[in-house]
């Protein structure tokens, strides 16, 4: 039982943290990384990411991106689509050039360094959101600008993974023609995924709400909306997508049905109390300071290289798709954060021999530095966007 016992320690030092967050004019979230990073090896060292830990933090992150989706417009996205587009290219483009270029000067190979680019390519909304929707500003063209190109950002981190491991991977992929005849194969999956999303927005999941609502048992609606939200979650995952794409569009497709009101309020409470928290606290428990002060300037400049490629990138993609500079810097912020995603890419290419051991401690304690900064990037960008 001594799983139930962390997550009762979780839970009270992360409502604690969070608490004292906002009593400091900071983002909850800050507060809850912060958690993880004290709680874990880093610091007392009193939980581990167990596989316990692991799948709850995935629960967590599924049920944020679900909400996320609940709340979005989807007149909106489609508005902004465009844009999204724009900024999620530029998003990616700009840090895979960046970052391969910064690592080759602490003299890593050129696979490694490409492969360093990628890991810093993909965004995290789900640290984004969390902020965005403290602040209520998630609704809004900026906040939906960053849902739909941190979607794209993410496919698109994922299609040069895939690439990568291909050509490149000892132990993911064989290489040769048969991987390349794998990855043919799994971009025809991954493109009839999307195409059939659209027919489950549309047709599928209105007729599922029905039947829910149709049975006779308690919060059955409620009950039909997270067998959606986790099957899409699965399906998303078995095809080499994030199960959060999977997650954000079962929230779309839910949030247009007439029951999303009596589910936003049966799922909110119990996903920012018990789920949501324990996602945030299993980053920090990736920290580690070991090696630290040997790999001390390539953290600071690959850290910095991170932020600074997505503002920039993330920011005049933005302002190319017609918004103002303040706008573009708020756009620029809700990309800066990687997270989850930066964190099992670098585990995929650790794996496969992209990344050698020597760096991979390294890449993680840059990832969630990104992590514990684009939160307050974030907030103040929302802040000067109030204020104009």
């Amino acid at each position: 039982m001594d799983y139930v016992g962390s997550l009762a320690l979780i839970l009270i030092v992360t409502a604690v943290a969070g608490h004292l967050s906002v009593r400091m004019g900071l983002p909850a979230v800050i507060g809850q990384l912060l958690s993880g990073i004290i709680l874990g090896p880093a610091v007392l060292g009193w939980v581990s990411a167990t596989s316990f830990i692991k799948d709850f933090a995935e629960l967590g992150v599924i049920i944020l991106m679900f909400m996320a989706g609940l709340e979005s417009d989807l007149k909106l996205l489609k508005k902004y689509w465009r844009p999204s587009l724009l900024v999620a290219v530029l998003g990616v483009i700009l840090p895979v050039a960046v970052i391969d270029w910064c690592s080759q000067l602490f003299h890593l190979n050129a696979t490694e360094s490409l492969f360093l680019g990628v890991t810093f390519a993909a965004t995290s909304v789900s640290i984004s959101v969390a902020v965005l929707k403290e602040l209520g500003a998630l609704d809004g063209k900026e906040g939906t600008t960053i849902l739909g190109a941190a979607v794209v950002d993410d496919v698109l981190a994922v299609l040069i993974l895939s690439l990568m491991i291909s050509l490149f991977g000892s132990e993911v992929s064989g290489g040769g023609s048969h991987a390349s005849t794998n990855l043919g194969l799994s971009l025809a999956i991954q493109l009839a995924f999307f195409v059939a999303l659209y027919f489950v927005v549309k047709w599928v999941v209105p007729h599922l709400m029905a039947v829910g609502n149709a049975l006779l048992v308690p919060t059955s609606i409620t009950l039909m909306s997270l067998v959606i939200c986790f099957g899409l979650s699965y399906l998303a995952d078995a095809i080499g997508l994030s199960a959060v794409i999977g997650a954000f569009f079962a929230g779309i497709a839910v949030g247009q049905t007439d029951y999303h009101e009596v589910i936003d309020e049966h799922i909110q409470p119990i996903g920012n109390a018990v789920f949501i928290p324990v996602f945030f606290v299993s980053i920090g428990l990736n920290m580690s300071f070991n090696g630290f002060l040997n790999d001390f300037w390539f953290i600071v400049v690959i850290t910095v290289a991170a932020i600074a490629t997505k503002l920039i990138g993330a920011g005049v993609g933005a302002r190319l798709a017609g918004f103002n500079w303040l706008s573009g810097y708020e756009i620029g912020a809700g990309m800066v954060s990687r997270g989850e995603m930066a964190l099992i890419i670098a585990q995929i290419g650790y794996q496969g021999k992209l990344l050698s051991a020597d760096r991979y401690s390294a890449v993680i304690t840059a990832i969630i530095l990104t992590t514990l900064i684009a939160p307050l990037l974030l907030r103040q960008a929302v802040k000067r966007q109030r204020e104009a």
